[in-house]
């Protein structure tokens, strides 16, 4: 018996007559279990469909949150798929709760069924305990939703991360992350989506600690304009105060930047 090679192939060429052989081909294999499965490591300790997940935040439109002494805010990039579309059908950021709102980055199916739980979690807990949840409590809940997506076979994992921001149990404004592997953290201040490195190193940069309302709002604006251009029918911004929630109008972002512009211009 003797080993050749076809095109790359393995395969032992076995006599069976003296003018009849038989050809064994091993074929490479196909890609590994864990390149499809959940439930399964790579060798190196991954799991490939979270990272997969975690792409597919990153082709999302770019959200950015920030957060002032007494207030957070949400500033979040519109895609619309044609000229056609009504801009306002295109939203990104949506309330939870009285004082909860939260910004989504990545498969809009994904984020519409993780928010229409959240918004009943809100309701269940107010019916029980009679007061609002705080933004660490749903940060939590819907980190805990993720992570279960991660470890089931037959489920495929929300291929979405939010920003959430809403005030904690001592009444102090909190602004929350949450990605598709499970997990939640808590930021000052935090970009996700499309080219959201590049929005982090700008708040990185320019982010201070004693930051008013409007100050929240113009740097949230302004690291939005570090990665796209931005006009006032595709951003959407949030402001959350003890004054309330409140979505700002077109004529209001049309201002802020207006005032941006001038700010560049006199430098």
């Amino acid at each position: 018996m003797c080993t050749l090679t076809i095109k790359g192939y393995e395969a032992w060429r076995c006599p069976l007559r003296a003018t009849v052989t038989r050809l064994v081909i091993l074929f490479p294999r196909r890609k590994m279990s864990y390149d499809r499965a959940i439930t399964v490591f790579s060798p190196d300790g991954h799991l490939m469909q979270v990272e997969y997940a975690m792409e597919t935040v990153k082709k999302g439109g770019c959200v950015v949150g920030v957060k002032g002494v007494d207030s957070v805010v949400l500033a979040a990039e519109r895609k619309m798929t044609t000229k056609l579309q009504i801009s306002k059908s295109a939203k990104k950021i949506f309330q939870l709760d009285g004082r909860l709102a939260t910004a989504f980055a990545g498969l809009n199916a994904d984020a519409r069924v993780l928010i229409n739980k959240t918004r009943l979690e809100c309701q269940r807990y107010r019916m029980n305990t009679n007061q609002p949840a705080s933004v660490g409590y749903i940060a939590k809940f819907i980190a805990r939703l993720q992570q279960k997506y991660t470890h089931r076979g037959g489920v495929r994992l929300f291929g979405v991360a939010l920003l959430l921001m809403g005030y904690d149990a001592d009444g102090k404004p909190g602004l929350f992350q949450t990605d598709p592997s499970g997990i939640h953290s808590s930021w000052k201040a935090q970009s996700i989506g499309r080219s959201s490195t590049s929005a982090q190193e700008f708040l990185e940069k320019n982010y201070t600690e004693d930051m008013d309302t409007k100050q929240t709002v113009t740097l949230s604006i302004k690291a939005l304009t570090e990665v796209m251009e931005v006009a006032a029918n595709n951003i959407e911004v949030a402001v959350l105060s003890p004054l309330g929630l409140r979505v700002l109008d077109e004529q209001e972002i049309k201002d802020l930047l207006q005032s941006i512009e001038e700010e560049k211009a006199s430098k």
